[in-house]
């Protein structure tokens, strides 16, 4: 009866849990209302069973806890509670505590990396594309996106038009365009060559120095004809010329 009286106060005192006293009905009520003691305890032997339970996974929780300190803080290998067979709330709650700190200095610092990094990023910036001010690097930076637009847009047509891979470097491009331009200007000479009759660079130079010779006086002739004949068509020359007869 001292026993049970005394497990009453316990569970009667305001940091017991709500749902360990229960009023109880039947034989044992009757047993115990014999010696005054208005309270039951059927349930009692599962509840500590549980606690008991609780208080193995605690352990558990506790050698969790130890392994994920260990992992985040290496440095951190002091701890008190090892050697306890008794593992309290509280001390998983500092191990719990000493992480998140960890973790907050952590993006604290990682944070502070990223203001840097992203300071060294502008500053190149505006080494590469000659910014002098912080507010001249977003017009800069709309302006290589244009022009890299462009570019690209022209690469992609001229590898299709050359019928080239979608892969091949700007430098395949450049030289596949050059020499397309010495096959046209090579071609461009054999038919000024073939027009003037003549493989001869100094024949050619000649024929336009004859050229020269002969055209303006020609010109004026047919200008003088156009006028006497007041026609305006050099066709029209031969047809007036014949109807002078």
């Amino acid at each position: 009866l001292k026993v049970l009286s005394r497990i009453d106060s316990i569970l009667q005192s305001p940091r017991a849990p709500p749902l360990i006293f229960r009023p109880s009905k039947g034989p044992v009520q009757s047993y115990i209302k014999e010696n005054g003691q208005g309270c039951g305890f059927e349930h009692l032997p599962l509840t500590i069973e549980m606690w008991a339970d609780q208080l193995i996974a605690l352990k558990d929780l506790h050698r969790s806890l130890r392994k994920l300190s260990l992992e985040l803080l290496p440095w951190n290998t002091k701890d008190p509670q090892d050697n306890r067979e008794s593992i309290r709330v509280e001390d998983l709650q500092l191990i719990v505590d000493a992480i998140l700190e960890e973790l907050e200095h952590k993006e604290k610092n990682s944070q502070t990396q990223s203001l840097q990094t992203l300071s060294a990023i502008v500053s190149h910036f505006q080494k590469l594309f000659d910014v002098n001010s912080l507010n001249g690097v977003y017009p800069r930076m709309n302006e290589v996106y244009t022009k890299l637009g462009e570019m690209t847009n022209a690469m992609r047509n001229l590898h299709e038009l050359l019928e080239l891979d979608s892969s091949a470097p700007p430098t395949v491009v450049v030289d596949t365009v050059g020499k397309l331009c010495d096959i046209i200007n090579k071609n461009v000479t054999e038919q000024v060559q073939q027009l003037l009759g003549t493989q001869d660079i100094h024949s050619i130079i000649n024929k336009l120095e004859e050229h020269e010779c002969f055209f303006p006086p020609f010109q004026a002739l047919i200008q003088d004809l156009l006028c006497l004949l007041e026609i305006s068509n050099v066709d029209d020359i031969l047809p007036a010329v014949q109807n002078l007869k």
